[in-house]
């Protein structure tokens, strides 16, 4: 355990954005995984509702700098791929 006041602030900093930042990739893996249900399901007006909020949930991932800009994109440009696909 750190023993400096600064150090023992930083500990307690990393803590609360770690568990952001797992709460917000977990956001981000449940919506991901619903288009895919959805796309699987052939139901093209569920996948494009799915696919609207998906793309939110990780432009906001990436605004805050929990997953990398080009990260999102490349998901988002999946994602729509294959929703486009199933339509």
């Amino acid at each position: 355990m750190a023993n400096h006041k600064s150090a023992l602030k930083r500990a307690k900093q990393s803590e609360t954005k770690r568990l952001r930042n797992k709460a917000v990739k977990s956001r981000v893996k449940h919506t991901v995984k619903a288009v895919y249900q959805a796309t699987a399901g052939e139901n093209p007006e569920t996948a494009s509702t799915h696919l609207k909020s998906a793309i939110s949930v990780i432009d906001k991932a990436a605004k805050k700098g929990v997953i990398h800009k080009k990260t999102a994109a490349r998901k988002i440009s999946r994602l729509s791929k294959m929703v486009n696909q199933a339509v």
